[in-house]
């Protein structure tokens, strides 16, 4: 049974691959899907689940777009009951904090007769650098439909080691790792970080949110990911989440990485380097 992958879906999402590597680096075995591995997972698709789940005894889940949307609560139930089939044993699950549509999904799961765990987290920081927004830092100017509303942005780093320890250590099964940064801050004040550290002015501009989903549709955004986006920044972006949580401390014994020290590792990488600027802060 300890031969047996620890199975990753979402092989290219911002946790996947992180979990992934860490897993391997230990001495796990591991079987990463997604919809274009040869054993191919999509969520859209039922009939490609059976393949790539069979053989595994626990499964780390990211789910596309997002568990707010309202078709997740079913999607969920219908792997879930899957899982059972296959004599899987162990779930782990990436949700979003604070999201009323997750939560009914979380329920799914608690429920469902396996063991499990759940990681609610705040936004990643990553947003800032692999997502989306990197191309208005690159641009020198952040547009978002978000004011003074202040988000404890977590580490995908840390979600990634805090979604291994559950996946290795049975002691912390069945319990929910809230995961957050260690302060709350608004985009405007991330930006300014980001922009002290490349040496290039990037400013942040509150929109409407009309503007933004148009400017998403502009672009060719699915409808799925516009439903999503107007969720999050209307619904779910209130102050709800405000308050940083202590998953990260419960599941790895140390305090969740700062924005600095975030900021500080994508320098390294060269993420925000555009030609002709100085990049020293």
């Amino acid at each position: 049974m300890q031969n047996s992958p620890i199975l990753i879906i979402g092989k290219n999402a911002k946790t996947g691959w992180r979990v992934d590597r860490r897993l391997q680096a230990l001495g796990y075995p591991t079987r990463a899907v997604s919809r274009s591995t040869s054993a191919a997972f999509d969520w859209e698709n039922q009939a490609t689940w059976r393949a790539a789940m069979n053989g595994t005894r626990s499964a780390y889940i990211t789910f596309h777009p997002d568990l707010a949307i309202p078709s997740a609560e079913q999607t969920i139930r219908d792997f879930v009951a899957l899982a059972v089939e296959l004599g899987l044993e162990h779930l782990v699950l990436l949700s979003g904090r604070g999201e009323d549509g997750a939560r009914r999904a979380e329920i799914v799961l608690e429920e469902g007769g396996l063991d499990w765990n759940i990681v609610p987290a705040s936004w990643f920081m990553q947003n800032f650098s692999e997502n989306f927004m990197i191309e208005g830092i690159l641009n020198g100017e952040l547009m978002l439909p978000a004011g003074d509303t202040v988000e404890p942005f977590i580490d995908v780093d840390d979600i990634a080691e805090v979604a291994v320890a559950t996946l290795t250590r049975p002691a912390l099964r069945n319990r929910v790792f809230e995961v957050s940064g260690p302060r709350a801050m608004t985009f405007a004040e991330c930006v300014e970080t980001i922009s002290a550290a490349t040496g290039y002015p990037v400013k942040y501009t509150q929109i409407p949110i009309e503007v933004f989903i148009d400017g998403l549709r502009e672009q060719g955004a699915p409808e799925a990911l516009l439903w999503l986006m107007r969720e999050l920044f209307t619904v779910v972006f209130d102050g709800r989440n405000s308050k940083p949580s202590s998953g990260v401390e419960e599941a790895l014994g140390r305090p969740p990485t700062d924005f600095s020290e975030y900021v500080r590792k994508v320098m390294a990488t060269g993420a925000w380097v555009r030609s002709g600027l100085s990049q020293q802060a």
